[in-house]
């Protein structure tokens, strides 16, 4: 597999300030973002509003996202930490009740018994601190399962994808039917980042007016209908952290399971 794209956004404070720096105030502002200058740092006029914060966090996670899937090869994708575990199979052969996907390959996604009215609620309980346990045990469903690396990669597509749809585009498509998965590795990869090229570029044009809208964001997977869609943004920046560690956690393992063998 070819390295991945370098990714062409600005480097974010946290990977280029260093100790022993001071950071000042100034009054400069470029349109309403207030900005600072690091000296003894290569970074000057750095914005600290709200959307550049949350787009800069974003950026450094793809950074060491990328970093973290150079290298991933169709054995290692398709890899099976557990007999059953969520992957993307061929149409009419998933391990689960409800897999989606628009061609010949779906991805696996479990059933719930939760009433989809509640799953408004069930996130802003889930942003708050509410744990997946404790979701599952007021609800008498089951968390216990295992994800393949595939899996979690393209659930983060479907949910990048489906959210971007439901924002920025025509919120017309369903978000089930907008990926199509793929059991090669760098496919699924290249096509990954170009959505999420897509998403950074349309956020990064957002006003602070629009980011303090509740409903601004209409995807129906989520609890974006109701909420500032700075809250939602804050979420979509946690959920590609959380899924990205997974991957990390699990190329571990086979790196460590591959050494054993």
């Amino acid at each position: 597999m070819a390295a991945p794209t370098v990714s062409r956004f600005k480097r974010p404070v946290a990977a280029t300030a260093r100790m022993g720096s001071t950071w000042q105030h100034t009054p400069t502002r470029h349109g309403r973002r207030r900005c600072v200058t690091a000296k003894g740092t290569r970074m000057e006029n750095l914005r600290t509003d709200r959307l550049s914060l949350l787009v800069d966090q974003l950026d450094r996670a793809r950074e060491i996202a990328q970093v973290r899937l150079t290298g991933l090869g169709d054995e290692e994708y398709l890899w099976e930490p557990a007999p059953g575990a969520w992957s993307i199979r061929r149409r009419g052969q998933a391990s689960s009740p409800k897999a989606f996907g628009p061609g010949a390959w779906v991805l696996d996604r479990g059933a719930s018994d939760i009433p989809a009215a509640e799953y408004a609620e069930i996130d802003r309980q889930v942003r708050r601190g509410m744990t997946p346990d404790k979701v599952a045990a007021d609800w008498g469903v089951s968390t216990q399962r295992v994800e393949e690396i595939l899996n979690r990669l393209g659930h983060l597509h479907s949910d990048f994808a489906g959210r971007w749809e439901w924002t920025f585009g025509e919120r017309r498509r369903p978000p089930d039917l907008l990926v199509d998965f793929t059991p090669s590795a760098s496919l699924a990869v290249e096509r990954f980042w170009v959505q999420m090229d897509h998403w950074h570029d349309s956020v990064a044009a957002m006003t602070p007016e629009q980011l303090d809208t509740p409903g601004f964001g209409q995807y129906p997977n989520g609890s974006d209908p109701d909420e500032p869609f700075a809250t939602v943004l804050w979420g979509a920046n946690l959920e590609f952290i959380h899924h990205m560690a997974e991957i990390a956690l699990l190329r571990d393992l086979w790196r460590a399971r591959s050494m054993s063998t």
